[in-house]
């Protein structure tokens, strides 16, 4: 790299969290020849999913198959990755603008931006078998998953408020959809409505999910019934991984998420969110454009403040008497 900083020692932009959104922007800002670090943990969302879907030209490849490809990019520019994780981030002075991030265990790192990348956490009710068959035959996503359940009989568990829209929502890929109530019943308006999209409510309480042979087989109820379902699908509680965000003092809305403008940029200044720590919509494609977006706007601050610290320079130099010049 061949840009210097105010200060040498501290990187232009440090991104946290290597998911899609933050290999991206590391990618871009790395490209415009900007000093770039990239701290995770290693704990990708998706990492249950065997494929990752919805991405022109990576539809069906494996999730780690795409975070490695990346990496392996990022590496041939010079970024720097650095596996870990970041226990907090520090605002410094104005004196030395900038931020110090302290990753468990490892030195701390000075940037003059942070872009923070660390996704969310799905919270999934606790049904025996829930968790085991997660990514693989229970399922979350219709966009990225439900096309390789088409026409199967598919099961929708009633366990959020959003579970009859998710229901509805599935109907499209499949004839054979069954509400499960659980805890969620469904209002007489939501009834009518599954009613007339044909999909089947199934009242009682779930016990857990039937798997045979490493394969799910259906939905027992605590009353013995078991409804076959070769997939089925729950709407989980999604938490941003916000702490980061949060501890900076970045504001959040009314639904408890990080307000960013539509290039990342959060109400602290020099810090910026990507991806599904303020999106809980973005797929991966998505999140991987918003990291895009991000580098470009924070890119040109860089530039902004490099430019007006050359013309600093350049005035004290060009006030100098010329015999100390």
């Amino acid at each position: 790299m061949t840009n210097a900083t105010a200060d040498d020692s501290a990187y232009d932009v440090i991104v946290i969290g290597a998911g899609a959104g933050g290999l991206n922007a590391a990618l871009v800002l790395a490209r415009s020849r900007r000093r770039v670090a990239v701290v995770d943990a290693g704990q990708p969302r998706n990492a249950p999913a065997a494929h990752m879907h919805g991405f022109l030209s990576r539809d069906g490849m494996a999730p780690r198959e795409l975070l490695a490809a990346g990496r392996t990019e990022l590496a041939g520019y010079g970024a720097h990755l650095i596996t870990g994780q970041v226990d907090r981030v520090d605002v410094l002075p104005e004196s030395r603008p900038g931020f110090r991030i302290r990753p468990a265990g490892g030195p701390a790192l000075d940037a003059r931006h942070v872009v923070v990348a660390t996704g969310l956490r799905d919270t999934l009710p606790d049904i025996p078998g829930v968790r085991e068959r997660w990514g693989t035959d229970l399922l979350f996503c219709p966009y990225c998953h439900a096309y390789e359940v088409r026409d199967q009989p598919i099961g929708v568990l009633g366990t959020h408020p959003g579970a009859v829209g998710h229901t509805l929502l599935l109907r499209q890929w499949s004839d054979d959809i069954v509400y499960f109530a659980h805890t969620q019943q469904p209002s007489e308006e939501e009834r009518e409505r599954l009613a007339a999209r044909g999909v089947r409510i199934v009242e009682g309480t779930v016990k857990r999910l039937v798997v045979e042979d490493d394969r799910l087989r259906g939905v027992e109820l605590t009353e013995g019934r078991v409804v076959p379902r070769s997939a089925v699908f729950v709407f989980p509680t999604m938490v941003p991984r916000d702490a980061l965000l949060t501890g900076m003092g970045c504001a959040k809305d009314d639904n408890g998420w990080v307000i960013t403008d539509r290039a990342g940029r959060t109400s602290v200044p020099g810090v910026w969110a990507v991806g599904n720590v303020i999106d809980p919509r973005a797929l991966v494609v998505t999140a991987a454009g918003m990291g895009a977006a991000a580098a470009f706007a924070l890119n040109q601050e860089l530039v902004n403040d490099d430019i007006t610290r050359a013309v600093e320079r350049h005035r004290m130099a060009t006030a100098l008497p010329p015999l100390v010049r």
